[in-house]
């Protein structure tokens, strides 16, 4: 069984590279957990397809030796041409179902086969083997592997599932559920494959062991001591790099002034200063999966280099401009492709360096954020487990701002879906100095007091002027949030959050509730959701087993004590990215506002205003929270709704 979808970017990567140093072993036992895998077909036929396909070295262990005689005698190629005729689920009857029953369905269906198999028993034909289960065949495949050069190798081994427990199990769909075998199957399980228990012991199965001296545990033993001792081993430490201080990217920290930019551009600016520092250049990785251009990184291609084993046998078509596309064997840009999978597995391989070859890599992927956690799950789960460390970049932040690409293109969960990475350290950022702290603080965390995390921060394509830092904001924006903005003097209070391209939302609609309504708004940048919850429940744990020592406060909490008035929240993902933190609010009045529901191609004002998260829509999420605490009546607040021009009749966008 495999994941195709997972697998095939990384299988032709191995292939393209020529790794014959590598060897795949899949154990063709042709059946799924319910049933066949290809009943009506040939997963191993398959499978040699899709391997050939990707350039690997195939070898087929089908027969075992037993059918050598069968084989030999097979002068006009009827048995050859009957093995082929026969689908996947026939071989696990013939398996399941004797002797007998091959006979008359197999080898029946020509009376030369039928002739071929007469001098033999129905236990004879029964014990046919399966090329997996044939130590010699398996042997020499193993040993044909080892020796080919140019290509990956894969051993596709044909088995029986169940191989062993007889009537209990072999063969049958039920044989993955299968724990118990009933004595009669041991004995037979015994008397197959020459086992030293006698009858009288049977019924206390007992845990056979051919001695310290057998040459089987003898050579197990230096198999162990050849990979390190009797347990797996992992370096959860290596060298510590010595990473650049956040002053490092002092550029990045300033007021652009009219310049316009993204935070995009700022990650790749912030990817060239890194690349100029001596003590971590080498150690960087950027991936992409094929949109190095859309992310503005084509100014790479020449410093960098495109990594090709073969380097570049070929003038690239754009080779009179500036920024032509360079591909050379000491490239360091991996760029594999259109499959997320591919370059994700790309990105593990480097991310766990520091583990597997005590040599510490900074990968960073950069990828359409829709296209990340939620197409390569799986993978960024198991990359959690295997404690990796390194950047993800989901480059098109939100459900808004790629918002000409419909649907599927617009991300309003990725956020959702990093948080359940336990080790997932997530961040979505508005300005330029925002992400810079970030990512300096994860080179700190990472790769300096080496901690088993790894970042996913989300930039976005949307250019406009970016502010200089605040005094004192560097906590706030790692930890997730900060006081960005106090407010002015009004009638009314209230506290506005919002990250990402909303944030700026935020800010307008902080400006016309100060000008219009008299309400004196605080802005905070929320940087993490994420990280704010996590910090909550920290400290909602500590205080539950540490009732008798001092009582930890959410920073969320911290930040917020003291602020008067209603809290509104407005991101570009669902509402449950801002919801994570209404437990630790001290304020009782909450509003959280978020992009829920499919979308559509349109322009950036107007999904915002579809999404109902644009300023108009905080503005009077805002008021309601005022009204709703009896500042406002209620003809205020129609009032409010008229001038801001909202419909009361428009569409759920959840409902479109």
């Amino acid at each position: 069984m495999y994941k195709r979808q997972e697998s095939l970017g990384a299988i032709s990567l191995a292939g393209r590279e020529g790794l014959d140093n590598l060897v795949f072993v899949i154990n063709c036992n042709l059946q799924r957990l319910d049933g066949p895998v290809r009943g009506n077909g040939k997963i191993i036929q398959e499978l040699e397809g899709v391997f050939r396909g990707a350039g690997w070295n195939v070898i087929k262990v089908i027969w075992g030796s037993r059918w050598d005689a069968l084989l030999a005698k097979d002068k006009e190629g009827i048995l050859r041409k009957r093995m082929d005729e026969v689908v996947d689920g026939e071989y696990q009857n013939y398996k399941a179902k004797g002797g007998a029953y091959t006979r008359e369905h197999f080898f029946g269906a020509y009376p030369e086969l039928l002739d071929m198999v007469s001098n033999m028993t129905d236990d004879d034909i029964w014990h046919l083997n399966r090329g997996g289960h044939d130590s010699h065949k398996i042997y020499a495949a193993y040993a044909a592997a080892t020796a080919h050069t140019g290509q990956p190798s894969v051993v596709l081994a044909k088995t029986v599932k169940g191989y062993g427990m007889g009537d209990s199990g072999e063969a049958l769909n039920i044989s993955h559920q299968q724990k118990k075998m009933d004595e009669e199957s041991i004995r037979s399980f015994r008397d197959r494959f020459k086992i030293p228990v006698s009858d009288s012991e049977m019924a206390e199965l007992p845990y056979f062991h051919p001695g310290a001296d057998s040459p089987e545990i003898k050579y197990m033993r230096q198999r162990r001591e050849d990979l390190g001792g009797f347990l797996p081993q992992r370096r959860s430490e290596s060298e510590p790099l010595t990473v650049p201080e956040l002053d490092a990217f002092e550029t990045l920290l300033k007021d652009t002034g009219e310049r316009e930019i993204s935070t995009t551009m700022t990650y790749v600016r912030a990817l060239a200063i890194m690349l100029r520092d001596k003590s971590i250049a080498k150690h960087i990785v950027p991936i992409v999966a094929d949109e190095a251009r859309t992310f503005g990184m084509e100014g790479m291609f020449r410093q960098l280099g495109i990594y090709s084993s073969k380097g570049q046998l070929y003038i690239p078509v754009d080779s009179d401009q500036l920024m032509f596309y360079k591909e050379e064997t000491r490239g360091q840009i991996l760029q594999e492709g259109i499959t997320e999978a591919g370059a994700m597995s790309s990105w593990i391989a480097a991310a766990t360096s520091y583990a597997n070859n005590h040599v510490p890599m900074i990968p960073f992927f950069i990828f359409y954020s829709m296209f990340g956690f939620q197409r390569i799950g799986d993978l960024a789960w198991a990359a959690g487990d295997m404690r990796a460390r390194g950047f993800l970049i989901g480059g098109t932040s939100g459900r808004t701002t790629l918002n000409g690409e419909g649907l599927q293109h617009e991300d309003g969960n990725s956020h959702v879906i990093s948080s359940m990475v336990p080790n997932c350290v997530s961040y979505d950022p508005t300005f330029g100095y925002e992400l810079a702290v970030i990512l300096q603080d994860g080179l700190r965390r990472m790769y300096q007091e080496q901690e088993d995390v790894y970042y996913y921060i989300t930039v976005m394509n949307e250019n406009y002027t970016h502010p200089g830092m605040p005094s004192g904001a560097e906590e706030g924006i790692r930890k997730g949030m900060y006081l960005f903005r106090r407010g002015r003097s009004g009638k009314h209070n209230a506290q506005l959050l919002g990250s990402g391209s909303i944030l700026r939302e935020v800010i307008k609609a902080a400006d016309i509730l100060e000008r219009d309504y008299s309400v004196s708004c605080t802005v905070w940048s929320a940087t993490s959701f994420t990280e704010l919850q996590r910090d909550g429940v920290a400290a909602q744990r500590h205080n539950r087993l540490n009732p008798d020592e001092e009582q930890q406060v959410p920073w969320v909490t911290q930040c917020l004590e003291g602020y008067a008035g209603p809290v509104v929240a407005a991101t570009d993902y669902v509402r449950t990215f801002a919801e994570q933190i209404r437990p630790y609010l001290p304020q009782s009045d909450y509003t959280a506002l978020g992009t829920d529901g499919f979308g559509r191609s349109d322009t950036r004002e107007n999904l915002r205003r579809f999404f109902e998260v644009d300023s108009k829509n905080i503005v009077y999420a805002t008021l309601h929270a005022l009204y709703q605490q009896g500042a406002l009546t209620i003809e205020d607040l129609l009032k409010a709704r008229k001038k801001l021009e909202l419909d009361p009749d428009k569409p759920n966008p959840m409902s479109v």
